[in-house]
């Protein structure tokens, strides 16, 4: 149980670090003068751990899962270090300012973080018989919802306090140093009562071209999806100035698949590949994979647009829009939780599918919203869609677990991870080009005034910026041209500046509204294909034992 509570509390401070971060940007970006490369401190831990999350499941199903897993949190550990240590010593050679060096640490960290959520799947299979798996799982997700929660008060509370703890060293950095301590408990209490768990005999060591494959061309394809569509739109005939630059997104997309088509045929041949590709051949592992990637696609739409549809349509703050998750992350807790528990008497199928059809409702209920709807209702309807993919988290590891013959069950584990992950990038990189393309076409409708639009201000020019600063630009606009009037028409000019703000605002929160209804009916369509997908996956009794013999097809032997 030492073992239990130390390897979840590893993937607590991962899962931690995903949110925690976010409120201590801001302050980073300040401080190390890097607004323009601020979204690749998040782009780059996402490219390590996703693009290492199948290489972890091999290479437990190769070595030691203990000896696998300390290499994770060392890896951990010493990104969160170095991210904390960003820009202290100025520029570095090769690598640069200290927003580079930031970047950068964090791909590091991101690798850890990675075999963090993969082993810890991994390991709790090695503890538990899949009948008792579950239970212990169900946890997994209550720590993924806590830290939800708990990541975004920690981080603006040490960025805003932590700064005088030791003179000169910024708050922001101790987003990072919280997990030195703590980190290294966990580290010490794995060495020292973790057994080796040693995978099965025969393990053949992991294909290192496949490997190598695989990192090349996932890196590419997930940065393609991870650019900015407006500066590097997915096809050059997009914009109309076509340079080099437009060329940008469907060459990494060609060159990712090229070398993950590459990395496929190599592991069809080789001995020892990364995934094997026979594993396809069991329908629970195909089925609950493709399920759960359209779940993972779908998940997005709560925890990246529902802020920002708050923010700029109910006009609520940053604060209150954060505050909305909360019901969202205390649903994933309670019906990952109680998931867990039951699943011996229903199995997971049901649960699944029962929680796919709760969270198509909430979606549903999500895509109706228009800027009336009151912020208690929203709150409701996060909360029913925490309740609806709380079940789908632990599950479909589950599931895909059971199946499988427990010489691979690394690579199963982390593929059901991988694929979730694949599936959240995929399913933000659509929906945020539903987003910008929406708010685009409705801007470039919006009737600007002649007199505004002489003065250089174009609606869709805003789009990246919310157009939240509109109606105080033509409010601008009309003061200045009433500065040169008489009193009387100066009157006149403002009142008429003043009615042309408001109905430019209200524009801007219908073309809000317009967008978040079409990405909720996105996000609908995309639970429903996971809930149709799962209720194909077989229902398989749930094993007492560790030692299961092949249950894959005799050609893997």
């Amino acid at each position: 149980m030492i073992i239990y509570v130390s390897i979840l509390l590893a993937l607590f401070l991962a899962a931690l670090d995903q949110t925690i971060v976010a409120t201590a940007l801001p302050s980073m970006i300040e401080d190390l003068a890097g607004v323009e490369r601020y979204a690749w401190v998040a782009t780059s831990y996402l490219l390590a751990s996703t693009s290492l999350a199948l290489v972890y499941g091999k290479l437990a199903d190769t070595y030691s899962r203990k000896i696998v897993t300390l290499c994770a949190i060392v890896l951990f550990l010493g990104g969160s270090m170095l991210c904390g240590l960003a820009g202290e010593f100025g520029n570095l050679p090769l690598i640069g300012d200290g927003m580079s060096q930031l970047v950068l640490f964090r791909g590091i960290q991101g690798a850890g973080g990675g075999g963090l959520f993969a082993m810890t799947f991994i390991v709790i299979a090695d503890l538990f018989t899949p009948a008792e798996r579950g239970k212990y799982q169900g946890f997994v997700g209550a720590v993924f919802g806590i830290a939800s929660v708990l990541g975004p008060l920690i981080g603006g509370l040490l960025t805003d306090h932590a700064g005088g703890l030791i003179p000169g060293v910024e708050g922001w950095r101790w987003v990072f140093y919280v997990n030195v301590p703590v980190g290294g408990l966990v580290l010490w209490v794995i060495i020292r009562r973790m057994p080796r768990l040693d995978p099965p005999k025969g393990a053949v060591k992991p294909d290192l071209i496949g490997a190598a494959l695989l990192l090349g061309g996932l890196i590419p394809a997930t940065l393609a999806l991870q650019l900015d569509k407006r500066s590097y739109p997915w096809l050059p005939g997009l914009e109309t100035n076509t340079t080099l630059r437009s060329w940008l997104t469907i060459c990494l997309i060609l060159t990712g698949c090229l070398l993950l088509a590459a990395f496929v045929r190599r592991s069809r041949i080789a001995p020892g590949p990364i995934l094997e590709m026979r594993l396809f051949a069991d329908p629970v592992f195909r089925r609950a994979n493709a399920s759960t990637f359209f779940f993972g696609a779908s998940l997005m739409s709560v925890s990246l647009f529902l802020p920002l549809f708050l923010v700029n349509v109910l006009g609520v703050s940053a604060t209150q829009a954060g505050a909305a998750l909360i019901p969202f992350s205390l649903g994933i807790v309670f019906s990952a939780t109680l998931a867990g528990q039951i699943v011996n008497r229903v199995g997971y199928r049901l649960q699944i599918v029962l929680g796919s059809l709760i969270f198509i409702s909430a979606t549903s209920l999500l895509a109706t919203m228009g800027p009336e709807v009151p912020y208690s209702r929203v709150a409701i309807f996060t909360v029913m869609c925490g309740l609806g993919v709380g079940p789908a988290m632990p599950l479909f590891t589950l599931a895909v677990q059971n199946a499988a013959d427990v010489r691979f069950i690394g690579q199963v584990t982390s593929a059901s991870l991988f694929f979730r992950q694949i599936g959240a990038t995929v399913g933000a990189a659509l929906m945020g080009s539903l987003l910008g393309t929406t708010l685009w076409v409705a801007f470039s409708s919006i009737d600007m005034p002649i007199e505004v639009i002489d003065r250089g201000i174009v609606a869709e020019e805003f789009v990246s910026s919310g157009g939240a600063e509109l109606p105080n630009l033509v409010r601008a606009t009309y003061q200045s041209i009433a500065a040169t009037e008489p009193v009387a028409e100066a009157a006149l000019i403002m009142a008429e500046g003043e009615r042309v703000a408001e109905e430019v605002a209200e524009a801007v929160k219908a073309a809000f509204a317009l967008a978040t209804t079409r990405i909720y009916w996105l996000a609908t369509i995309m639970t429903a294909l996971g809930g149709i997908l799962a209720i194909r996956i077989p229902e398989l009794p749930l094993r007492t034992t560790h030692d299961r013999s092949v249950t894959m097809p005799s050609d893997l032997e």
